[in-house]
C-alpha cells in the first residue's frame, strides 16, 4: 500500500510543473494497482496501520481512475491559464485523502482523512466553480457535514475506551443506541439520505466539471463505505432503528425520484438521480444482509462512473452554449449526432438496462430488500420505473425538439471528449463480464 501513497507523494512537482504529464501518470497509476489485483476479502499489503482488501481496492482504483479523467475533462483551466499547478495540486491532496481513508485500519485515521477530503473539495468548488452561489454551496457542503462528523469523534472516544483499540481487527460489539446514531448520521449525510440531502444538487451545481465528476464519482461513496465498515460494531441490536432508517430512504427515494421529473437544470436533474440512486444503496447496506452489501458496492461502483460520465455531458454542453437548461438545450441530435450517442448509452446505464453494471447492482439490491420485508416490493418498484422515465426524460428533452437559434454558433465535438465518454462507457459495461469476481 506504501508504494502507491509513496508514488502519489511524489507527484506533487509534476502536477506543478505539467498538467497533462500529471495525468498520464494517475492513468500509470491506475494501471499499477490492477496489476496487483486483490478480490479477496482478507487484508493485503498492511504496514503503518494501512492495507487493502476488496472493498477498498476497487473504491481507491476508482478513484484514481475518476482522477485521471477528471484531467481530461479540465483541459479548459490550462488551456485559459486558470491556475491548473494549483487546481492540479488541490486534485492530488483529494485524491491523497481519499486513497488514506480507503486503506485505514485505524478508525481514528480514517476519522482524520474523512475530514481533510472536504478542505481541497472545497477548494475547487469555490476556486474554479461557475456562479457566485458557489460560496453557498461550499458552505452547505461543510456545515452539513462538519455538524454531523463531530458526534461520531465523541463516539469513537467511546468505542476507544470500551475495547483499548481502534484497530479495525480487534472492533468489539457496541451495545448502545445512542452512539449508533452518532456514528451513523455522518454516513447518512454523506451518502446522502433523503431530508439531509439538501447540500448535494447545490454543490454540484455549483462545482467546475472536476468537482462534479469527483463528488458524484468518490466522495458519496465515502459514506457507503464507512456504513459497511461501521455497522458490524453495532450487530445485535441494530434491527429496528435500520429499518426505520431504510424505510425512510426508500420512501425519500421515491420522492426524490418524482422530483427529478421536474428539474430545468440539466447538472440539478443528474445531481438529484444520484440521491435517488444512493438510497437504494443504502437501503441495501442497511439490511445488513450479505446480498445487501454485494449489491450496494457494485452499485456505488456504476454509480460512480455512470454519473460522473453524465456530469462530463452536461459540461460539454455547458461550454458550449453557456447553459444548462433543458428551454435551451433542445434538438441536440442535429448539431452533435455522436455525442446524442453517448447520452443515449449513459442514458440507459443510469436506468440499470444490459449490459451495464447498475442492471446486476440493482437486480442484487432489488433481492435482498424484499427479502428483507416483502412490502417494500411496491415502493421499489415505483423506485425502478421513476428510474427509467427520468433517464428517458433527460435523454428525449435535450436530444429531440426544435433548435435553438444561438445553437448555430458553437464549435463541434473533440476527439478528447469522445475519449473522454468512452472511458466513462467502456468500464462500466465490460465489468459485467468479471461481476463473478464481486460475488465470490
Amino acid at each position: 500500500m506504501m508504494k502507491l501513497i509513496l508514488m502519489l507523494f511524489m507527484l506533487m512537482p509534476v502536477c506543478v510543473v505539467n498538467f497533462y504529464i500529471f495525468g498520464m501518470f494517475l492513468f500509470w497509476a491506475c494501471f499499477l494497482m490492477l496489476l496487483s489485483c486483490n478480490f479477496s476479502y482478507l487484508w493485503i499489503g498492511v504496514s503503518f496501520n494501512f492495507g487493502v482488501d476488496c472493498l477498498s481496492y476497487c473504491l481507491i482504483i476508482l478513484s484514481i481512475w475518476v482522477s485521471g479523467l477528471m484531467i481530461i475533462a479540465s483541459t479548459k483551466i490550462s488551456v485559459d491559464k486558470k491556475y491548473p499547478g494549483v487546481f492540479s495540486l488541490s486534485l492530488l491532496f483529494l485524491l491523497l485523502s481519499l486513497v488514506f481513508v480507503f486503506c485505514s485500519l485505524n478508525l481514528m485515521l480514517f476519522y482524520i482523512f474523512f475530514e481533510i477530503s472536504l478542505i481541497p473539495l472545497l477548494f475547487i468548488i469555490l476556486g474554479w466553480g461557475y456562479q457566485p452561489e458557489r460560496l453557498l454551496a461550499g458552505m452547505y457542503l461543510m456545515f452539513y457535514t462538519l455538524l454531523f462528523s463531530l458526534p461520531m469523534m465523541v463516539a469513537l472516544f467511546y468505542i476507544y475506551f470500551q475495547g483499548f483499540s481502534l484497530m479495525i481487527f480487534n472492533l468489539g460489539i457496541v451495545e448502545s443506541g445512542f452512539m449508533y446514531m452518532l456514528i451513523v448520521f455522518v454516513f447518512l449525510v454523506k451518502m446522502p439520505m433523503f431530508m439531509i440531502h439538501l447540500w448535494l444538487p447545490k454543490a454540484h451545481v455549483e462545482a467546475p466539471v472536476a468537482g462534479s465528476m469527483i463528488l458524484a464519482g468518490v466522495m458519496l461513496k465515502l459514506g457507503g463505505y464507512g456504513l459497511i465498515r461501521f455497522l458490524k460494531l453495532f450487530m445485535y441490536f441494530n434491527y429496528k432503528i435500520n429499518m426505520v432508517i431504510l424505510t425512510f430512504s426508500i420512501m425519500g427515494g421515491v420522492i426524490i425520484s418524482v422530483l427529478c421529473m421536474f428539474q430545468v437544470d440539466m447538472k440539478s436533474l443528474i445531481a438529484y438521480s444520484s440521491v435517488s440512486h444512493m438510497s437504494l444503496v443504502l437501503g441495501g447496506i442497511l439490511t445488513f444482509n450479505s446480498l445487501g452489501f454485494l449489491g450496494g458496492f457494485i452499485m456505488m461502483i456504476a454509480h460512480g462512473l455512470c454519473s460522473s460520465g453524465l456530469f462530463v455531458l452536461a459540461n460539454i454542453y455547458y461550454e458550449r452554449f453557456n447553459s444548462r437548461s433543458m428551454y435551451m438545450l433542445k434538438g441536440l441530435i442535429n448539431l452533435f449526432p455522436g455525442m446524442c450517442f453517448w447520452m443515449f448509452m449513459l442514458c440507459i446505464s443510469n436506468m440499470a438496462a444490459p449490459p451495464s453494471l447498475n442492471l446486476v447492482g440493482e437486480i442484487i439490491l432489488l433481492g435482498s430488500l424484499i427479502s428483507y420485508n416483502y412490502m417494500y416490493m411496491i415502493p421499489l418498484s415505483f423506485l425502478s420505473f421513476m428510474g427509467a422515465c427520468y433517464s428517458i426524460y433527460l435523454f428525449s428533452y435535450s436530444q429531440h425538439g426544435k433548435l435553438y437559434s444561438n445553437s448555430f454558433s458553437c464549435f463541434s465535438s473533440k476527439c478528447q471528449e469522445y475519449m473522454l465518454l468512452f472511458l466513462h462507457w467502456f468500464p462500466l459495461n465490460v465489468m459485467i463480464l468479471f461481476s463473478d469476481m464481486f460475488v465470490l
